[in-house]
C-alpha cells in the first residue's frame, strides 16, 4: 500500500499577514494558500498584476465570469500550493482590513472598481469604452498599454460592434478551415489536368507547366509565407510605436493589438475576429491572383489560411493551454510570456521562432530556467 501523503501546512491568518508585509506574493482559493512570489520575481511585468491581489481570494476570478478558461489557470496555480488558511478565511479578510486604513471594496468581476476615476493612477475611465480614450494618452501611452490588467475591458459604445470586436476560438477552425480545404481541393484536380503554365503573361514561348505534383510544394510554400507574414505584422504593425502626438495611430494600434498587451488574459479577443480577418484574407487572395495563375495563387493561398488558422490556434493555446515541460509548445508557451511581461520589443514568432533568429530579434535565454 502506498504511504498518504504529508498533511497539508497550515496557517493562521496573522501568519499570512507577516508573509505579505515582508514582500511574499500570496493568494487564496477559498482556504487554500497559493505561495507567487517565485513567479512575480521572475515575470517584472507581471509584478503590478498579481501584487494587487495579493492576500485576496481569487476563486471569483478563476470560477466565474469573465475568465470562462479558467481549468488551465486552476492547474497552473496547484504548482504554486503551499497549505491551508487555519480558521475562518474571514479572519484573514478582517486583518487586512485593520492592516490598512481603509478596506478594500472590490467586485469580484471586475476588479478593482473604482468609486471615482483615479486620472493620475490610471489615466483613463475604466467604465467607460477605452478606444476613444487611448489617444489622449500622448506620451503616456506607450508605457500604460504594456501594464496589463485582469480587469475585462470594453472598446465600443455599440453593443453590435463590441460584439464584433470577440470571438471564440473555435470559430477560427470552424470557418477557415473548411475554405482551406475546398480550394485545396479545387486547385489540386486544376492543376493535376496539366493545363497550367507559369510566365504566360509575358512570354508564351518559355512558359512553365506545372504539374499535379507540385500540389505538396506550393501549399507549403504558402504556410511558409505564412510564417513570415505572421512576424512582420506583429513586429511592424502590431508593436509599432505610434507618434505621441497622433490621436488616431495610438488608438489604431491599441485597436488592433495594444487592448490585447492591456488585457492579455481575455480569452475573447486572442484570435481575429471573423469579420475583419474575411476583410485581410479576400484582400491577400486578391493579390496572389494578380500575380499568379488561378490554381497556383489558390494553392498557395490555402497553404497560408491553414498556416493562419494554426497560428490563431497556437496563440490560443500559449495564453491558455498547459504544454507538458520539455515539449515545443512548453518553449514557444515560456518564450510568448517573456514577450508580454517582459521583452516586448522582441520575440515576435508565435508559431515559430525562426523569423525572430533571422532578424536577431530573438529573446534569449535567462540563467534562470524557471520562467514560466
Amino acid at each position: 500500500m502506498a504511504p498518504a501523503p504529508p498533511p497539508a501546512a497550515s496557517f493562521s491568518p496573522s501568519e499570512v499577514q507577516r508573509r505579505l508585509a515582508a514582500g511574499a506574493c500570496w493568494v487564496r482559493r477559498g482556504a487554500r494558500l497559493y505561495d507567487l512570489t517565485s513567479f512575480v520575481q521572475h515575470h517584472p511585468g507581471g509584478e503590478q498584476l498579481l501584487r494587487a491581489r495579493a492576500g485576496q481570494d481569487i476563486s471569483a476570478d478563476l470560477d466565474g465570469p469573465p475568465h470562462r478558461h479558467s481549468a488551465n489557470a486552476r492547474r497552473w496555480l496547484e504548482e504554486y500550493y503551499v497549505g491551508e488558511l487555519q480558521g475562518d478565511p474571514q479572519d484573514l479578510t478582517e486583518s487586512e482590513a485593520v492592516a490598512t486604513e481603509e478596506p478594500q471594496k472590490t467586485d469580484p468581476a471586475i476588479e478593482p472598481r473604482l468609486k471615482e476615476v483615479d486620472w493620475d493612477k490610471d489615466l483613463v475611465d475604466w467604465q467607460k469604452p477605452l478606444l476613444w480614450q487611448v489617444g489622449h494618452l500622448g506620451e503616456k501611452y506607450d508605457e500604460w498599454v504594456h501594464q496589463p490588467v485582469t480587469r475585462p475591458i470594453r472598446l465600443f459604445y455599440s453593443d453590435f460592434v463590441e460584439a464584433l470586436s470577440k470571438t471564440a476560438w473555435y470559430s477560427v477552425p470552424i470557418i477557415w478551415v473548411p475554405l482551406a480545404l475546398y480550394l485545396s481541393w479545387s486547385y489540386y484536380h486544376t492543376l493535376a489536368q496539366g493545363n497550367v503554365r507559369l510566365f504566360t503573361t509575358f512570354t508564351t514561348e518559355y512558359s512553365v507547366q506545372v504539374p499535379g505534383s507540385v500540389f505538396p510544394v506550393l501549399f507549403v510554400l504558402g504556410m511558409f509565407l505564412w510564417s513570415f507574414l505572421e512576424y512582420v505584422i506583429h513586429r511592424f504593425l502590431f508593436h509599432m510605436k505610434p507618434p505621441s502626438n497622433s490621436f488616431y495611430l495610438i488608438t489604431l494600434h491599441f485597436l488592433v493589438h495594444g487592448q490585447h498587451h492591456k488585457a492579455p488574459f481575455d480569452g475573447s479577443r486572442l484570435v481575429f475576429p471573423p469579420v475583419p480577418a474575411s476583410l485581410v484574407i479576400a484582400f491577400i487572395y486578391a493579390c496572389l491572383r494578380l500575380l499568379l495563375p488561378a490554381a497556383v495563387g489558390g494553392t498557395v493561398f490555402a497553404g497560408g489560411l491553414l498556416g493562419y488558422v494554426l497560428y490563431d490556434m497556437t496563440h490560443y493555446y500559449l495564453h491558455f493551454g498547459s504544454p507538458h515541460k520539455g515539449s515545443y509548445l512548453y518553449s514557444m508557451k515560456t518564450y510568448h510570456v517573456k514577450h508580454h511581461f517582459a521583452h516586448q520589443r522582441s520575440g515576435f514568432g508565435i508559431s515559430s521562432k525562426l523569423w525572430d533568429y533571422f532578424f536577431h530579434t530573438l529573446i534569449l535565454e535567462e540563467p534562470d530556467p524557471k520562467t514560466q
